[in-house]
């Protein structure tokens, strides 16, 4: 199962049970209430935090030291108060996964494809194994060995993302139509993505049906939806709806992100600044 950028630098690939790892648990609260004050927290604000998440502090420097040992956080102390920030590996995970979080668009047809061919030699076997976890991690489908397909208006955060690796010098980049019936059941593990989602509207559905929230509870339910959301984007291409399954929930799991997110994010964030400035 593919896992996303911050899965695999965290080393919290995601569980089959679904749950949520401390280490993916404290990546978001970074992502969302860290930035805004320079990529730093306390290691106090931090414990704060994940105890309003139901995780305690042993689990949390455990987590923090792994963190800092992955090269995303690193020890800083601000006016005497020790903490950590964000390095700026992670400080451009964060920013690919905004991007991919919530800027991607859905493809439509008139798109076409992308196709990427890559030729590795033997003796460096190790940026095919790496061309292939980022061709994953962008959305892409497996046509044949070394030939990769996508919607194409992913051309250009492809290619990027190639260069900033120093990857671009080993694939080449097409893009137009094909000639025929596409079938993208071919190309995606459509029922493993369709599965996913399941679990993700059976997991986020009761969060909705609540009738009234509290700050607190508004704040742990958007951190754990955010951490729950942001695998999927890494494992969804975007493909226009008019070639997936007549059931796909796909786009009903994306209208239930956007619902929530805009009834939690605001509460939540409140919430975070009084655990962060006590």
């Amino acid at each position: 199962m593919p896992v996303t950028v911050v899965e695999e630098a965290t080393g919290a690939p995601e569980s089959p049970s679904g749950a949520l790892q401390p280490r993916q648990l404290i990546v978001t609260l970074y992502g969302l209430y860290a930035r805004e004050r320079g990529g730093w927290l306390s290691i106090a604000s931090v414990v704060r935090l994940m105890a309003d998440l139901g995780v305690e502090e042993p689990a949390v420097r455990s987590s923090i030291s792994r963190l800092k040992r992955r090269g995303l956080l690193d020890a800083r102390r601000v006016d005497g108060v020790a903490g950590y920030a964000l390095t700026g590996v992670a400080q451009e995970i964060l920013a690919d996964g905004d991007a991919r979080i919530f800027g991607r668009r859905r493809a439509e047809e008139a798109d076409g494809w992308l196709l990427v061919v890559f030729s590795v030699p033997e003796s460096e076997r190790d940026k095919r194994h790496q061309l292939r976890s980022l061709l994953t991690r962008l959305g892409f489908g497996t046509v044949a060995p070394g030939v990769w397909v996508a919607p194409g208006h992913l051309a250009d955060e492809a290619a990027e993302v190639l260069e900033r690796r120093g990857l671009a010098g080993y694939v080449e980049l097409f893009r137009g139509a094909h000639l025929g019936e596409v079938s993208v059941a071919r190309w995606w593990d459509l029922d493993e993505l369709h599965a996913r989602y399941a679990e993700f509207l059976d997991r986020q559905e009761p969060v909705r049906d609540v009738a009234e929230t509290t700050p607190a509870r508004a704040f742990a339910d958007y951190v754990r939806l955010l951490t729950d959301w942001r695998r999927l984007p890494y494992a969804d291409p975007g493909l226009p709806l008019a070639l997936l399954p007549a059931d796909w929930n796909g786009a009903r799991a994306a209208d239930l992100f956007a619902d929530l997110r805009g009834r939690l994010a605001g509460p939540a964030h409140d919430h975070a600044r009084r655990l962060i400035e006590p």
